[in-house]
């Protein structure tokens, strides 16, 4: 085969560090303009060519802006004889065997990508993505092949990724099993992009004119002017907990769900004798229809756990043209009765904050804590944004991460009763056994003194 000329142009000194960094997590950009979807469109290319047989995973939360952004311009730049772009593969296949896949990850697509491998993987707009989806992705750096593994992110301020982004690479916050070493960030403004910055000067200039907050954000890289995450006050050393053990069986038990064909969301939530609640077992499926979501509720709550109340959005007494029936009948029909949630969307989520409240003061644990089984929940609680046009709201958008909250919501404004702790019983001779009691059923034996002090 002929020589083949590729002009790469010149890289700024920000994106040569980028090019150079050799941790497993690289992550550039800060403000916008700052060059990051060129510089990782160039680096994944220099991969492909560099390593014969990489194979590069290339991904955005929507395909529309992949397509724009990347692949149309790589398709202008790699020389069909480097190189051949299979359409319908959205992917590219070089004459040296590398590869660069793309794809794009949004609501339900964790399935796609579990099992893959891949030797690099780049995250384009990586705030726009959950803490859960970067750690999917990150389970498909693998393989046989002697390439180095890594992920490389572009990222700027705000966003439901805000706050996994910034506390990774910015604050560096780092939790039992992740390694400082491991994640590097190369911040760049549009300062660092002198080509913009002679090319298109009005850029620059409504940058400038950006309200106070996001002009810090997207013109200097600020990751503490913006803070829209709507559940600030959640916090893995305050609201989350062990797993227990076993419910205590007196304590009152609920379900509350949010229902959808593209996710149904249940949280099983039991109340104790001071009226405090405990998120402990939760269910996130996709493609589900009426009877399926009630089957499988029902196969998850086992015959002892006495169900209170299962609480539902309201458009679930919605009837259908076709049947005249209504979800919650079509639930009833299966085994499981419904009570409806009221929709005002303000009123629930301020239930909800005082629900996540000390219970007592402010040293006290909050009244209502997450078991380590629901780790989707708290991932999505601490994910919600605010809705930046009306802010006592939480932003629908992504849809995927709203669901679950959304249930925990219905259940913070419904919730009816605590348990109540019955006297005990008498005995009928001396030396009988007293029954279990609630501690013994919820820990298997004596309960610790902080065994629940979280706060």
């Amino acid at each position: 085969m002929s020589e083949v000329s590729l002009d790469l142009g010149d890289l700024n000194p920000k994106q040569k560090r980028f090019c150079q960094a050799r941790a497993k997590y690289i992550a550039y950009g800060g403000a916008r303009g700052g060059g990051k979807t060129h510089v990782a469109r160039l680096k994944a290319l220099m991969g492909s060519l560099g390593y014969p047989g990489i194979r590069v995973l290339m991904v955005r939360r929507e395909y529309p802006e992949l397509q724009q952004t990347v692949i149309i311009p790589m398709r202008q730049m790699i020389p069909a004889e480097l190189a051949v772009y299979n359409g319908t593969m959205h992917m590219f296949t070089f004459a040296n065997g590398s590869i660069i896949k793309f794809g794009h990850y949004g609501a339900g697509d964790d399935l796609e990508y579990q099992g893959q491998e891949y030797d690099w993987i780049f995250m384009e707009e990586a705030t726009q993505f959950t803490e859960r989806q970067f750690r999917t992705l990150g389970g498909c750096l693998r393989g046989t092949a002697k390439i180095p593994r890594r992920m490389y992110l572009t990222c700027n301020p705000g966003g439901v990724g805000h706050f996994w982004v910034k506390r990774l690479f910015i604050t560096r916050a780092y939790q039992k099993d992740e390694r400082a070493e491991d994640y590097v960030f190369i911040p760049a403004t549009v300062e660092d992009n002198p080509q913009l910055m002679k090319e298109s000067p009005d850029y620059v200039r409504s940058l400038d004119l950006l309200p106070e907050d996001i002009r810090r954000a997207h013109r200097y890289g600020d990751w503490d002017a913006l803070s829209g995450t709507f559940f600030p006050e959640v916090t893995r050393n305050t609201h989350m907990i062990p797993d227990f053990w076993k419910i205590p069986r007196e304590w009152v038990k609920y379900r509350a769900f949010d229902y959808g064909l593209d996710m149904f969301a249940c949280l099983w939530i039991a109340v104790d004798f001071d009226g405090r609640s405990y998120v402990y077992r939760e269910l996130r499926r996709s493609d589900l229809i009426v009877s399926q979501a009630a089957a499988l509720m029902l196969d998850m709550t086992p015959v002892e756990e006495q169900i209170t109340a299962t609480i539902a959005p309201p458009d679930m007494w919605n009837r259908q043209k076709d049947t005249g029936k209504s979800m919650a009948d079509i639930f009833m029909e299966n085994g499981v009765g419904l009570i409806p949630a009221s929709n005002s969307r303000v009123q629930g989520w301020m239930a909800l904050k005082e629900a996540l409240k000390p219970q007592k003061s402010p040293k006290d644990r909050p009244g209502l804590l997450i078991c380590e089984a629901c780790r989707g929940l708290f991932d999505d609680l601490t994910s919600i944004q605010h809705d930046e046009k009306k802010p006592e709201d939480c932003a629908v958008d992504p849809h995927d991460i709203t669901h679950a909250p959304d249930a925990l919501r219905y259940y913070a404004v419904t919730r009816l009763m605590g348990a109540e702790r019955l006297p005990d019983p008498e005995l009928s001779e001396p030396g009988q056994d007293r029954l279990t009691d609630y501690d013994e059923e919820m820990t298997g034996g004596d309960m610790d003194e902080g065994y629940l002090n979280y706060g």
